[in-house]
């Protein structure tokens, strides 16, 4: 329960729509219909719950769709499979920059709604959509002339390059990849998390129908093979970000943009940027991590390869979830800290943190006793499906860890201190767990486990890390 402090804070000037009820189902209701709180006081649990189940919920939506998409991408064949886990290791580093520029958006618009600044707020979220917008267009031009050659830089045999066309597609869309993140980015500081997973779904409920009818060419639609793929993804994400814009003009939301927001505001871009490019590196550091990791992997062949690609689609199927979790950890530190509540912050996050840890370890446990069962949903090729068990269940091991560390990064986030967590990606993924990844399967002969046990390996010591720097409390005096 929350303290009687702030059980008696008055409601700053997000007002309640309606009065809080008991009771665990009346919580999950409240969360999806979206009832407005002042989630810098009252319950903490419900707090938590009421950001946490929609902020899940849209990504479970999005594992949902990495899944399907990858059941209709594997009736193409083991190249196809390989093609798009190489464009994924490539297309995360565009996610990578846009996550860093959402993690300053949700931590400066979280800042202003708890200090009672909605106007602030406004301004903040117009100038991430501006620089969104201006990174977007020569990451998209770059990406279509040089996708042959991406691919080939990637390894790529020259089966796995003939899929160049979903890559130029995927980058070609580049915008869509920006607005969704940044706009959602918007709405989970802005504690609006209900919208942000209704976009998300639409997005990709679009995306799933779509998939199969422009990979096979079912009805009126042109069989497209694996480019199919890309153009599904790029037309549901753009129709998500319609939906946003309407939301975002929408009279009665936390965050409205007005025509006299959409110009440059320099102190508030500058601002913005200089917490962002510090998470825009430490997103890259780690997705850049994990493209050594996948280049690592390639050197085994293509079966390995496709192998991975479809564990790494299962465990993102758990990820993904938990990232909602921590994103509601975010929200919940930047806003308590925007209203002078530092203590309300931390308590926040180990109480998240207990949530996502119970949340893993079950998953783990299911990916741990059937992989066997959750790999050949996807691939028949009996090599492919014992490399990708293999893969599967040592990095069941590693979600445990990941429990708290990707709270914890969050709430440095939410607080605006990206530089932490950007020096402990720098540090645990590009100088121990990447060597350590390749002495292990490469020198030692332990083959590809052997790059996952190193991932396991460096999850712990991240924890553990983040864990002793969160204790020392200086996430709570950064401004921003």
């Amino acid at each position: 329960m929350a303290t009687p402090s702030e059980q008696d804070s008055p409601i700053s000037t997000v007002e309640l729509v309606s009065t809080p009820r008991a009771g665990f189902w009346h919580v999950v209701w409240d969360s999806l219909k979206g009832t407005r709180e002042d989630y810098t006081s009252g319950e903490l649990s419900r707090a938590i719950m009421l950001l946490a189940v929609p902020m899940v919920l849209e990504l479970v939506m999005e594992s949902t769709f990495g899944l399907v998409d990858a059941f209709f991408v594997g009736r193409l064949g083991a190249d196809a499979v390989a093609a798009v886990g190489l464009t994924e290791s490539l297309i995360i580093l565009v996610f990578g920059v846009a996550m860093g520029l959402s993690m300053g958006t949700t931590a400066m618009v979280a800042r202003r709604i708890g200090e009672g600044d909605e106007e602030g707020a406004c301004v903040a979220a117009a100038q991430a959509v501006l620089a969104g917008v201006l990174i977007a267009a020569p990451v998209g031009l770059v990406g279509v002339l040089l996708a042959p050659r991406l691919l080939g830089w990637m390894g790529a045999s020259p089966g796995v390059a003939q899929g160049w066309p979903y890559t130029a597609v995927l980058f070609g869309g580049s915008a869509t990849i920006f607005l969704l993140f940044l706009n959602n980015a918007i709405f989970r500081g802005a504690g609006d998390a209900a919208i942000a997973m209704r976009a998300l779904w639409i997005s990709n409920l679009i995306n799933m129908v779509l998939d199969p009818c422009l990979i096979f060419g079912w009805g009126p639609f042109p069989e497209l093979g694996l480019a199919g793929a890309a153009v599904a993804t790029t037309i549901g994400r753009g129709i998500g970000v319609v939906f946003q814009f309407w939301a975002l003009a929408a009279r009665d939301g936390r965050v409205r943009i007005r025509r006299r927001h959409l110009r440059l505001d320099w102190p508030v871009m500058k601002r913005l940027l200089r917490v962002s490019i510090s998470g825009m590196v430490q997103f890259l550091v780690a997705t850049a991590n994990w493209l050594g990791i996948m280049r690592i992997v390639a050197l085994f062949g293509a079966p390995t390869l496709a192998g991975y690609t479809i564990a790494l689609r299962l465990i993102h199927f758990a990820i993904l979830p938990s990232w909602g979790m921590s994103n509601a950890a975010a929200t919940l530190v930047g806003q308590s800290l925007g209203a002078g509540k530092p203590d309300r912050a931390e308590r926040a996050v180990w109480m998240t943190g207990r949530y996502n840890f119970v949340f893993l370890v079950g998953i783990s446990l299911v990916f741990w006793f059937f992989a066997e069962s959750l790999i050949g949903a996807f691939l028949s090729d009996p090599e492919v499906i014992a490399i990708g068990v293999e893969v599967l269940r040592i990095l069941s091991v590693a979600q445990v860890t990941a429990a708290y560390s990707m709270v914890i990064a969050q709430a440095f986030n939410g607080a605006g201190d990206t530089d932490t967590p950007t020096i402990i990606n720098l540090v645990v993924y590009w100088l121990w767990q990447l060597p350590l990844a390749y002495t292990l399967a490469r020198p030692l002969g332990f083959g590809v486990p052997g790059v996952f046990i190193a991932v396991v390996i460096a999850g712990v010591t991240w924890a553990v890390t983040a864990v002793v720097i969160f204790r020392r409390g200086g996430w709570k005096r950064k401004q921003i």
